[in-house]
């Protein structure tokens, strides 16, 4: 491991390149808001899906065969929000690049690219277009987020420039973006009760990340952050956490640690669902303007039946 690198060809080779256990599961994340801050969008691909219903009623022994892409726009006039899975027929894998369906994510050795062509739901849209995510420094060392090392998280670009451009929505902007990847050896809501995840960027180019996890043996990890433009990889030890206040209709809570004596300020609540939220997030960190996004995860309410029969309306499968 060399940490923070602008190597960003050799840091990016492989990125797909993971083989996913029965009962495992793997996920590339990417986030991004528009330089207007007048629009976001995430775009999550899986293996093994760990929010879905069908892999956890097969016994979740195939992870390849329950894969699926997400794709979330936001903006007042063009949200969208896709989450359709497809059977390892349907799935091509290979070092650099991954296929579900038809929708396909390629890494050229600079930057990522995602052509979309997913339907939304619950109500069917076309939801088409390419997302290109350009790293401005790569990482490639992974954090462990329980105790046995069982659950990993690797947060590959920490601060990226992103280009979107739909058809369907007819959309186009320029931003900044994130991106990660989560691998585990065992069900999710089986290590965790509950965690909450915060990305900040700074003009200068600094990213602030926050991972905090409760665990189900009572135990906590955490993991506080920052990557520089030039390379460096700061950790800290967080403070003790700040209540951000619970979702609206869903009443999913939301914590998170201060970096600096500014208060922590929520924004816009992008998601609010019954076992997660993801909403925009700011403050000031050094006495500079610190903006991005705040997810929070509840795993108890993950694990209800009800939760999961609930499911199948937002995220179809076609085989």
């Amino acid at each position: 491991m060399t940490g923070l690198t602008q190597g960003i060809a050799a840091a990016g080779s492989g990125l797909f390149d993971r083989s996913v256990p029965p009962k495992g599961y793997a996920w590339w994340y990417i986030d991004a808001i528009s330089d207007d801050g007048e629009f976001a969008l995430t775009l999550i691909v899986f293996v093994g899906s760990v929010f879905s219903p069908y892999y956890a009623w097969s016994g979740r022994n195939d992870p390849l065969n329950h894969c699926a892409v997400n794709v979330a726009l936001y903006g007042r006039r063009h949200r969208r929000w896709a989450m359709t899975e497809r059977g390892r027929r349907r799935v091509r894998l290979g070092p650099d690049e991954i296929a579900i369906g038809p929708s396909h994510v390629h890494w050229d050795g600079t930057s990522l690219t995602a052509n979309l062509r997913e339907t939304g739901m619950p109500l069917p849209h076309a939801v088409r277009g390419r997302v290109r995510l350009t790293p401005r420094v790569m990482n490639d060392r992974f954090f462990a987020i329980d105790r046995a090392g069982a659950h990993q998280w690797r947060p590959v670009a920490p601060m990226a420039d992103v280009e979107v451009n739909f058809d369907a929505p007819a959309l186009s902007w320029r931003g900044t973006g994130y991106f990660d990847m989560n691998f585990g050896d065992a069900p999710l809501e089986d290590a965790f009760r509950y965690w909450d995840w915060s990305r900040l960027h700074q003009k200068n180019g600094i990213t602030s990340l926050s991972y905090t996890a409760d665990l189900r043996s009572g135990e906590q990890t955490s993991h506080a952050l920052r990557f520089h433009p030039d390379g460096r990889l700061e950790t800290a030890t967080h403070p003790p956490p700040t209540d951000l206040g619970a979702t609206r209709i869903f009443g999913i809570r939301r914590r998170t640690h201060a970096l600096d004596t500014s208060p922590m300020t929520l924004g816009a609540t992008l998601e609010d669902t019954p076992f997660y939220s993801r909403s925009t997030l700011s403050t000031r960190i050094d006495g500079q303007w610190a903006s991005g996004v705040h997810e929070s995860l509840d795993a108890d309410r993950l694990r209800k039946t009800l939760v999961k029969l609930m499911l199948p309306f937002r995220m179809p499968r076609r085989a």
